[in-house]
């Protein structure tokens, strides 16, 4: 039998469950997280600011020195979201920086809309679909709010809420790093990937490039040597290929542009 006093609490636990269930949509675009969007916005400025203070590992290509490569990021990010696709659009940051290391190939997303690209990715991909279906991909992790959701599985809302208010500098610091790697538990699921990859499809259907592009990422991958350590943690490409070709059909399957001679121009901006 339960006492009076243990009745507040039960209400309160289940009134939680019901409001995380009801954070669960059928198309499985919000996640299923009690942290909100707010809180989102919130920890990925101070990730932001993380990377920021920390030169030496992530030693970022200044704004105003290479004003023309972001300016050409900005067209690519300005592109994906006038797709109409995306659920904060209006709300999330979408700053995109480019962090200076060849010998990373890869792109990671934050909390809130913020993307960093290496320059190994950036230089190993061949035409700009390519390049702009690497950053639907990160994009769509950060709209469908992916890495909020695997960070409250593993560290709970009150720690991401401590770090939001600066309590825990040195916890936020190995929260990035894990993060930019993307291994262990911060790793995202198999399924976290495939619906990044499905929305990366469905954001640039509607734009200039061809959407089915995306694919081709997973295809130099498998040819680099070494092939890059996030592989081991992430599904087959040859799975995530499948299910990409089969988003793409499942739109009309309309190929668009490659623009191979405006990326060139565009790696001619990186260092």
């Amino acid at each position: 039998m339960k006492t009076t006093s243990e009745i507040p609490f039960i209400l309160f636990f289940c009134a939680v469950m019901i409001f995380i269930v009801s954070c669960s949509k059928s198309d499985d675009s919000i996640p299923l997280t009690v942290f909100s969007v707010s809180d989102d916005i919130g920890l990925g400025y101070q990730m932001d600011q993380e990377i920021l203070d920390n030169p030496q590992e992530y030693p970022l290509l200044d704004s105003i020195q290479y004003v023309a490569a972001y300016a050409h990021l900005d067209q690519i990010r300005n592109a994906v979201l006038a797709s109409g696709k995306l659920t904060y659009t209006n709300d999330f940051a979408w700053k995109f920086r480019i962090i200076r290391n060849d010998s990373v190939v890869n792109a990671f997303c934050t909390p809130g809309g913020y993307i960093y690209i290496y320059t190994g990715i950036i230089k190993a991909l061949n035409n700009e679909a390519q390049f702009a279906g690497v950053l639907a991909h990160e994009m769509a992790h950060a709209d469908c709010r992916h890495t909020s959701e695997q960070l409250t599985l593993v560290y709970g809302e009150t720690l991401l809420l401590s770090l939001i208010l600066g309590n825990n500098p040195s916890e936020l610091a190995e929260l990035v790093s894990a993060i930019a790697l993307g291994l262990g538990n911060l790793a995202y699921s198999p399924s976290h990937e495939y619906e990044a990859d499905s929305y990366a499809v469905k954001y640039l259907y509607p734009t200039q490039y061809d959407a089915a592009s995306l694919g081709d990422f997973f295809t130099i991958m498998q040819e680099e040597s070494p092939k890059p350590i996030f592989l081991s943690a992430h599904p087959s490409p040859e799975d995530r290929l499948t299910k990409i070709n089969e988003a793409f059909a499942s739109l009309g399957g309309v190929h668009g542009q490659l623009y191979f001679d405006t990326y060139q121009q565009f790696k001619k901006l990186i260092p």
